[in-house]
């Protein structure tokens, strides 16, 4: 066992809910095409408008988007622009058409502000400085809701991961502050795949998108996706929600999740891998129960009805205790795992 695998198991041992069951009757996700193209070893952000895929890299020197064919997985074209990011890590796709590229990327938690790179279809470039009122933060995950407002939900490897939202209105010529909005907790699964040895990378999110009616949330982690009902396009209620949990086994790192237009989501990792599609995932989720939770706060239920794993008797100040003993180890050889600068 690696040294994360170890502290993972550990950690896993005084995390209550530690496993959670996939449902019954789990949609299986279809091979569409494979990503070759060596430009995208390290796919970590995808959007559709139906015609064309759109990609991004994880991290970077330069600002790179590269349009896709969706029948084959081959690199139409490439959109550069000369800004030098710090880590993006996802990509949503605005109702006007332009491509907002997620640089909020920070594995040793040392950034003052994150930034949203946004590209318009006529080509232009605005970049959006933004800053969390708690302290630095990992995150791989954007949603945009339907008007256009982004939400940025961490990257916790303990804990509840954070949901955040421009507590003004974005302003190219100042850092804007977020405002926490929310919380998620996804409970540990034991689907196969992911980097990180045992079930811990089940539980961190790595990339998020919101439907093009904006109705439907997907966030995920290394190795399953959970989808969110949101009927209003509320992003933040929405997340309130029970959801409805799909794995998506045996992708070596999943940090890409899109919808398609007409309801399909669309899912894939880094190194070189398929892009698997689950056909109909908006209509799965309309048919299942979203009633809101009663604590925001409290962690999300599998819609499958299954209950987490009764906890090791650990009590909840000794498991905080030794989770904070752990937490610096675990994102130090996290960050290890992946590119940093």
């Amino acid at each position: 066992m690696s040294a994360v695998g170890a502290v993972a198991a550990a950690l896993l041992l005084v995390t209550p809910g530690a496993a959670a069951a996939a449902p019954a009757a789990a949609p299986q996700p279809v091979e569409q095409c494979r990503i070759q193209d060596e430009r995208l070893d390290e796919l970590s952000g995808l959007a559709s408008d139906g015609r064309a895929w759109y990609a991004v890299n994880d991290g970077g020197r330069s600002l790179r988007v590269h349009v896709l064919d969706p029948a084959d997985c081959s690199v139409r074209d490439v959109r550069t622009e000369s800004n030098d990011p710090y880590d993006v890590e996802d990509l949503a796709l605005g109702r006007d058409g332009s491509l907002w590229l997620a640089d909020i990327g920070d594995n040793r938690r040392r950034r003052d502000t994150i930034a949203l790179h946004v590209l318009s279809p006529g080509g232009d470039l605005t970049l959006h400085r933004l800053a969390y009122p708690d302290g630095a933060h990992d995150a791989e995950a954007l949603l945009l809701d339907r008007a256009g407002v982004p939400f940025i939900v961490t990257k916790e490897p303990l804990g509840r991961a954070g949901v955040y939202r421009p507590a003004e209105p974005l302003d190219a010529e100042r850092t804007v502050p977020l405002e926490r909005v929310g919380s998620v907790t996804v409970r540990a699964t034991k689907t196969p795949g992911g980097p990180l040895s045992g079930s811990f990378g089940s539980t961190l999110v790595t990339g998020g998108s919101v439907s093009h009616d904006g109705t439907a949330i997907a966030l995920r982690t290394y190795t399953d996706v959970y989808l969110y009902s949101a009927p209003d396009g509320d992003v933040a209620a929405a997340l309130q929600r029970e959801p409805l949990h799909i794995p998506l086994p045996n992708e070596p790192q999943g940090e890409a999740i899109a919808w398609e237009p007409d309801g399909t989501l669309l899912s894939a990792s880094e190194g070189h891998e398929p892009v698997r599609r689950i056909p109909g995932a908006a209509g799965l989720l309309a048919e299942s129960t979203t009633a809101p939770a009663e604590d925001a706060e409290q962690p999300s239920k599998p819609v499958d009805g299954t209950e987490p794993a009764s906890g090791t008797g650990t009590s909840t100040g000794q498991a905080l205790l030794f989770a904070a003993v752990l937490a610096g180890l675990i994102v130090f050889l996290a960050g290890r795992l992946r590119r940093n600068r």
